[in-house]
């Protein structure tokens, strides 16, 4: 298994430079070069397996032998998910009406992010360990990722991570998960400006090919093929949760999978196991941030003037990256065409697809979008009908449930849940709820923070570039 750059500007990097690498030479995202086919019977063989068990045989495909030998890649698995509370790792809730909310926020932060980040760190340490190599890590966050690679590689001696969050625009739990973390290898930098800012300011860290090799700097945000990889395993494990009975005999039936999308990571995974011939119709749901149901609908994929706070925080994205491998896929690798598109959005910050990419995209996503006016009243609904508490992201998944069973459209379908209530009492509140709090958050209000302010006017690149520097000159002593 090789991969190549969506753009076509690199190609035959074995997985081992892609989990390193982050994005590629030529400024694409690295995809697998053949993505495999399942036959009938390997679907039915692997419809018994554990959440765990899935995870094993997706990277098995993706990750040769050679690299990591089939016992170790079970024996990191494993590992992985050892500090994950539920003994399922994902756990699927059935509740009324047919409404199936897959809760993916098991892990340390209460989040879904979890699940593949801890995956992410045992491959990483794995090859840091044999090779005796020391990485920086460099992340922005619209909330839950930054929380989740820390917690993955915390105290790891041959890690360091730089963290980048937007000011005040995560919630308090959120920032406190990030910020209270004293370890020498967390460093958590707190910038006034959005998500899509962060994202600016990395990018142009990562063009910089000299100071990213000197520096052994890598990203472990979704731009990281091994996170959307690990991804892969949930839309199999919902398929087999809420698959009516089958027949050997009969075709597999198609069960709908609601995604609430911001950066497109997960939906690029539900995408990846549709082409391995899974038989899932993707939804993808957004908030008021909508470039991706408007590229979806009317092939409009464009910024709008500004990016929206929403009750669904880290959904608050405008400049969702991973669509670009959704493109490569739906146009059957055609990087040429990924490479016209991408450019002319980077200079334009708009592009209109061309006709016959939007009728392919149209055909394999579903979209629609929500107003916090609309979470707030999912939230209230749920918790009258079952007592459940979902987080706001939840909401935007089983907004469409509640749509499509009010019109008396009801199919088989998974709700995939991407974090816990207790970390957005906020919105619990403004839906007249009250929140359930666990220990383990609870306990963040008095402890001892430790992050650095980045000002609107401050050269945020230069500081990075001083504190990447700094960490490389200290772990070289």
């Amino acid at each position: 298994m090789k991969y190549t750059s969506t753009r076509g500007g690199e190609s035959d990097v074995d997985f081992a430079g892609v989990l390193f690498a982050g994005f590629a030479s030529d400024g694409g995202l690295f995809m697998p070069q053949d993505i495999p086919r399942l036959d009938k019977d390997t679907l039915l063989k692997w419809s018994i397996f554990s959440y765990p068990d899935l995870v094993k045989e997706v990277c098995s495909i993706f990750i040769p032998s050679e690299l990591i030998p089939r016992q170790d890649l079970n024996d990191l698995i494993d590992k992985a998910f050892s500090r994950f509370r539920h003994s399922d790792v994902v756990h699927l809730c059935r509740l009324k009406n047919g409404l199936n909310v897959l809760e993916m926020w098991h892990g340390v932060t209460y989040a879904f992010k979890d699940l593949a980040m801890s995956c992410v760190s045992q491959f990483l340490q794995y090859f840091l360990k044999k090779q005796d190599k020391h990485v920086t890590i460099l992340v922005g966050t619209s909330g839950d990722t930054g929380s989740s690679a820390i917690e993955s590689v915390r105290g790891v001696r041959n890690i360091d991570i730089v963290v980048l969050l937007p000011h005040d625009r995560c919630t308090q739990i959120q920032e406190r998960q990030m910020t209270t973390v004293i370890e020498d290898n967390v460093h958590v930098f707190s910038a006034e400006g959005t998500s899509d800012d962060l994202d600016e300011v990395i990018k142009k860290l990562f063009a910089d090919t000299e100071f990213v090799r000197r520096h052994n700097l890598m990203s472990l945000n979704s731009v990281n093929w091994a996170r959307i990889m690990v991804q892969i395993a949930h839309f199999f494990y919902a398929y087999y949760q809420c698959v009516p009975a089958v027949e050997t005999d009969d075709p597999l039936p198609v069960v709908e999978v609601v995604v609430p999308t911001g950066g497109a990571g997960n939906i690029t995974a539900g995408c990846i196991a549709q082409r391995m011939c899974l038989p899932i119709q993707l939804v993808a749901g957004v908030n008021n941030n909508d470039i991706i149901h408007r590229t979806i609908q009317h092939g409009d994929f464009s910024l709008s003037d500004t990016v929206l706070s929403t009750l669904a925080s880290a959904m608050d994205i405008q400049e969702p990256y991973n669509m670009e491998r959704v493109f490569w896929l739906v146009t059957d690798s055609d990087s040429s065409l990924v490479k016209k598109l991408m450019e002319e959005f980077q200079k334009n910050k708009t592009c209109k697809l061309p006709d016959k990419l939007h009728a392919k995209i149209a055909e394999v996503l579903i979209s629609y979008s929500v107003s916090d006016e609309d979470i707030i009243q999912t939230m209230k609904r749920c918790w009258v009908d079952n007592r459940y508490l979902l987080c706001p992201h939840s909401a935007v998944a089983v907004f469409y449930h509640y749509m499509m069973s009010d019109r008396h459209q009801n199919r088989p379908r998974c709700c995939l849940a991407p974090a816990s209530a207790a970390k957005f009492q906020n919105a619990v509140l403004r839906a007249d709820l009250t929140p359930q709090i666990p220990p383990e958050i609870k306990a963040l209000e008095t402890m001892e923070t430790r992050f650095t302010l980045l000002k609107r006017e401050d050269n945020w690149e230069l500081i990075l570039r001083d504190k990447i520097e700094d960490i490389f000159l200290q772990r070289n002593v």
